[in-house]
């Protein structure tokens, strides 16, 4: 496991309280899926992060949502470029295997900054057969929507009607059919994560073919 001092390169904020930070990659190997263990220099605290580049991009993102009062998103937020962060890793097991992308299809469910990981899948594997079903409260949380396919992307919001569909991914998912090879992907709050499970399973979907990231 890696463990040093990267610069941060740039930071971009998508609204209020949402951003990217692009951090120096210098060379270091990745799996589309793996996740950074990432703080702020000198600091004790640590949070991780899933990678939000595709694998082929000189450097490093992380999406990052600032909670109030948090330990390391406050700290995050206030960053510059040129300051520096600690990162540990990359490292996890929530990827996809050659097989997998190549000849099954894969739908990707995920909550607010659950996201990333998938748009690293999707931008890294342009041969994936996919659907990425996004649960968000307002339009707003649709990071980097247009880098999907319109026909692959279901976005669903809760608080106003711009999304695809209005109401929670579980909602959607439990009126949908599936193809019977199809391998799942979750990442994001908990509750969402097992609710979906149990409507999958009732669809008649093996353990096995759900694979889960929970972030909160």
């Amino acid at each position: 496991m890696y463990h040093n001092i990267h610069k941060i390169e740039k930071i971009s904020h998508l609204n209020d309280s949402t951003f990217i930070l692009q951090i120096e990659r210098r060379d270091l190997k990745f799996t589309p899926g793996q996740h950074l263990v990432v703080g702020k220099k000198d600091d004790k605290e640590f949070r991780q992060y899933s990678l939000y580049n595709g694998i082929n991009d000189d450097y490093f993102q992380i999406l990052v949502k600032e909670v109030e009062n948090g330990l390391v998103t406050p700290k995050l937020k206030n960053l510059k470029e040129g300051d520096e962060v600690e990162i540990n890793g990359p490292m996890g097991y929530f990827t996809l295997s050659e097989s997998t992308r190549k000849n099954l299809p894969v739908v990707m469910i995920a909550t607010g900054t659950g996201i990333a990981p998938f748009k690293s899948f999707v931008v890294s594997y342009p041969e994936l057969d996919y659907k990425l079903i996004h649960g968000v409260r307002t339009a707003e949380e649709a990071y980097d929507k247009e880098l999907y396919a319109k026909d692959k992307y279901i976005l669903c919001t809760t608080r106003d009607d711009k999304g695809t569909v209005k109401g929670r991914v579980t909602d959607y998912i439990s009126t949908k059919t599936f193809h019977k090879d199809t391998q799942f992907y979750l990442c994001g709050n908990s509750e969402m994560i097992f609710d979906a499970m149990e409507i999958l399973k009732e669809k008649g979907f093996s353990a096995n073919q759900m694979f889960a990231e929970v972030y909160f």
